[in-house]
C-alpha cells in the first residue's frame, strides 16, 4: 500500500492489511464523534444488528450509499482505491463511532470503500430512516450533519475521489473544477501542463491531450470533457425525476433565498420543484463563515448552512434538481409557465420564483485569464485555502464576502492584502467584521488601491496595485488572488419576458407593474402587482436578483419565506403548514378540503 494520506491533527493509522488489529483514528475536529448507548439505542428503534467477519465490505466506492452503519464492536477502516495496488486507509473507527459522509445523507456514490478489518457487530440503519431520525431528532441530526460535512471537507482536502486531468489554460477544465468546489465534491486536479502523473495516465487510458479535460475514476470509468450534468450523474447528484413535469411552484435557484422558499411552499402542501444550474447554496454556499446570521452566535460556514436548508426542504417533499440551466419563461396557458432548460427540457408550474442571485464580476486586467481557476479564485473555502498553503494572498473587495475570506485566509496565509478602492471599509462591510479585520495580526488593508496587472505564467508571482489617489505603482508578492467585487444577476435568459433594471436585475411590485409592457393584466386580476412579483402576474422574484434587495444571507432568506405568501394570495388560498403535495386554486373544483382561505399562519 501507499503512504498515509493523514492531515494535520490525524494520527497515522497501520495501513497492512494483514494486521489482526487497528489503531482507531483520533476525532479531528468533531468529524468522528463516538454515539452514546443512549443515541445508538434510538437508532437501534430504526435499524437491525448485523455480525461482519473480517474484510466484509459495508460500502463499495462508486455505488450509491444507502445504508447507515454503526459500529457495535470490531473496527471498520474507510479505504480509498480498495484492491488496487494503490489501496490505502483513510482512517479507522471502531465501537460508537458510524460510518459515512455527506454523500450518504444524498444517495449519492461513495467516495471510498469500508470494509470490516475486525470480527464484530454493527447496527444497520436505511438510509430513509435515517434521514427521517436526523430532520427530527436535533440531537442525533447535528451530531451525524456535522460529522458529515467535516468528513467531506478531509475528503476533498485528501484529494480522494476522482480525478479532472486538464491544462490550467483550458476554459473547460476550470468549468469541470468550479462545478466540482462549488458542489464540494472529492477530486483531485491534475495539471496537464506540470503534472508528471498526466503523461502516465493518458498513456494508460490511450488518450491523447488534445481529448483533455478528462474525468478518471477508479480508473474503471473515463469521461472525455464531460459536461457537468455528465459529471453530476456520475456522482449521483439529484437530477429531475421522470414523470409529470407539472407542479405548484418552480423556484429556479437554490441560494438561501430559492432555499427558503422551498421550505416553506413545500411545508405548506405545494408541490415544489427546484433548479440550480451550478450547486446549492449559491454565493452564500461558499462563505467560509457567516456571523451575523440571527440564531447562530458563533457563526456557521455557507456550507452547513446550505446543508441544512437542503435537508430541511427534502424532509418537506421538495425537489432538487442539478445542474439545469434556465433559458426562457413563457406563458402555457392562464394558469401556468414554462421554464425551458439549455438540455431541452421543461417543467410547467401555476407560480414561478426566480432566485438565480448573483456572481461576483470577474475582474477584467491584463494576465488574469490564464490564472482563473489555479491562483485566481471567486471563492474562499477549504479548497482554495489548503492551495495557498502558508503563501501570502490578495483579496480584492471592500464588502463582506471580502471580510469573510480575509478571516478565514488568514488562517492559512502568512499575509493576506485587502485590497479596496475606496476610501474606507464602512460602506459596505459589518462593524463586526470591520474590527476583527483591523485588528488582525496577519492582515494588511490597502484603501484607494486597485489591481492592473496579474504577473505570472503557470502561477500568480506578483500584481501590479496602483494608489487610486496619487497614480503611484507598487508590486505585490502574492501567491493567489481573491476576488469579491460587485455583482451581475443571471437574467439574459428572461430579457424581453420581465421587466429588468439597467444592470439587469428583475424589477418587482409597483416598479415592475409602471415598466409592465402590458398593464392591463393586472386590471384583468383586479390587483396590483405584489411586492415581490415580477411583471408576470404569479412570477416573483427574491434575493440577491431582485432589484432593490438588500444583499444579506437572512434577508434573502425573508424574502424567499414571503413569497411563497404572495404566491398563495396568486393561486388564490393558503395552505395548511404541514399538508403535502396539494394543487388548488380557488373557483376551481380541484380545491384541496385541506386548504383554508384565509392568510398562511406564519403570517398571520
Amino acid at each position: 500500500m501507499s503512504g498515509d494520506r493523514s492531515l494535520p491533527g490525524e494520527e497515522p493509522v497501520p495501513e497492512k492489511a494483514d494486521e489482526a488489529a487497528f489503531r482507531e483514528t483520533p476525532d479531528v475536529h468533531g468529524a468522528y464523534p463516538r454515539l452514546t448507548e443512549d443515541q445508538t439505542a434510538r437508532l437501534a428503534e430504526h435499524g437491525q444488528r448485523r455480525t461482519m467477519a473480517p474484510d466484509d465490505v459495508l460500502i463499495r466506492e462508486g455505488e450509491r450509499c444507502e445504508t447507515f452503519f454503526v459500529v457495535l464492536s470490531g473496527t471498520v477502516a474507510v479505504v480509498e482505491d480498495y484492491g488496487t495496488p494503490e489501496e490505502h486507509v483513510l482512517r479507522v473507527h471502531g465501537p460508537g463511532r458510524f460510518i459515512g459522509e455527506l454523500g450518504l445523507l444524498y444517495g449519492q456514490v461513495a467516495f471510498y470503500t469500508a470494509v470490516a478489518r475486525e470480527p464484530g457487530e454493527v447496527l444497520v440503519v436505511p438510509l430513509d430512516r435515517l434521514r427521517h431520525l436526523v430532520s427530527q431528532d436535533s440531537t442525533i441530526g447535528d451530531i451525524v450533519l456535522r460529522a458529515c460535512l467535516c468528513r467531506r471537507a478531509l475528503l476533498v482536502g485528501q484529494g480522494a475521489g476522482f480525478r479532472i486531468i486538464g491544462s490550467r489554460y483550458s476554459p473547460d477544465t476550470r468549468r469541470l473544477r468550479e462545478f466540482a468546489v462549488r458542489n464540494r465534491l472529492p477530486h483531485r486536479w491534475i495539471d496537464l501542463e506540470t503534472d508528471e502523473e498526466a503523461e502516465e495516465l493518458l498513456r494508460r487510458f490511450g488518450v491523447g491531450p488534445e481529448e483533455t479535460p478528462l474525468v478518471i475514476w477508479r480508473d474503471t470509468t473515463l469521461l472525455r470533457n464531460p459536461s457537468n450534468a455528465e459529471l453530476a450523474r456520475l456522482i449521483g447528484l439529484p437530477s429531475l425525476p421522470a414523470g409529470d413535469r407539472h407542479g405548484d411552484v418552480l423556484i429556479v435557484g437554490s441560494g438561501p433565498a430559492g432555499l427558503a422558499a422551498a421550505v416553506y411552499a413545500a411545508s405548506e402542501g405545494l408541490s415544489t420543484t427546484v433548479v440550480e444550474a451550478m450547486a446549492t447554496g449559491g454565493q452564500a454556499g461558499t462563505s467560509s463563515r457567516i456571523e451575523n446570521l440571527l440564531g447562530f452566535p458563533s457563526g456557521i460556514s455557507g456550507a452547513e448552512l446550505t446543508e441544512r436548508a437542503v435537508l430541511q426542504a427534502d424532509k418537506f417533499g421538495a425537489s432538487i434538481s442539478l445542474p439545469l440551466e434556465a433559458t426562457g419563461l413563457h406563458p402555457k396557458d392562464e394558469d401556468h409557465y414554462v421554464v425551458a432548460f439549455a438540455d431541452g427540457s421543461e417543467i410547467a408550474a401555476r407560480a414561478v420564483v426566480l432566485a438565480m442571485g448573483a456572481r461576483y464580476r470577474r475582474l477584467q486586467v491584463p494576465g488574469i485569464e490564464r490564472l482563473e481557476g489555479t491562483s485566481v479564485h471567486y471563492s474562499a473555502t477549504v479548497y482554495e485555502a489548503q492551495q495557498c498553503r502558508t503563501d501570502p494572498v490578495a483579496v480584492v473587495g471592500g464588502g463582506n464576502s471580502a471580510g469573510q475570506a480575509v478571516l478565514f485566509l488568514a488562517e492559512y496565509a502568512s499575509k493576506v492584502h485587502l485590497l479596496v478602492r475606496g476610501a474606507g471599509l464602512e460602506a459596505n462591510m459589518s462593524r463586526y467584521l470591520i474590527d476583527q479585520v483591523e485588528r488582525h495580526p496577519r492582515v494588511e488593508i490597502m484603501l484607494h488601491t486597485e489591481v492592473t496587472e496579474v504577473i505570472g505564467q503557470e502561477v500568480l508571482e506578483e500584481l501590479d496595485v496602483v494608489d487610486n489617489r496619487t497614480g503611484g505603482h507598487r508590486r505585490l508578492a502574492v501567491r493567489s488572488l481573491f476576488v469579491f467585487t460587485g455583482a451581475e444577476p443571471h437574467t439574459e435568459w428572461l430579457a424581453g419576458t420581465v421587466a429588468l433594471d439597467s444592470r439587469g436585475f428583475v424589477l418587482t411590485g409597483p416598479e415592475a407593474q409602471e415598466a409592465c409592457a402590458y398593464p392591463e393584466v393586472w386590471h384583468g386580476r383586479g390587483r396590483s402587482c405584489m411586492t415581490l412579483e415580477a411583471s408576470l402576474p404569479g412570477v416573483f422574484a427574491v434575493g440577491d436578483v431582485r432589484s432593490g434587495s438588500v444583499k444579506r444571507v437572512a434577508s434573502a432568506a425573508g424574502e424567499g419565506a414571503m413569497a411563497i405568501h404572495f404566491v398563495h394570495r396568486h393561486l388564490g388560498h393558503s395552505a395548511v403548514p404541514g399538508t403535502t403535495g396539494t394543487s388548488a386554486v380557488a373557483g376551481h373544483s380541484d380545491v384541496s378540503p385541506r386548504i383554508r382561505h384565509k392568510e398562511s399562519a406564519w403570517l398571520a
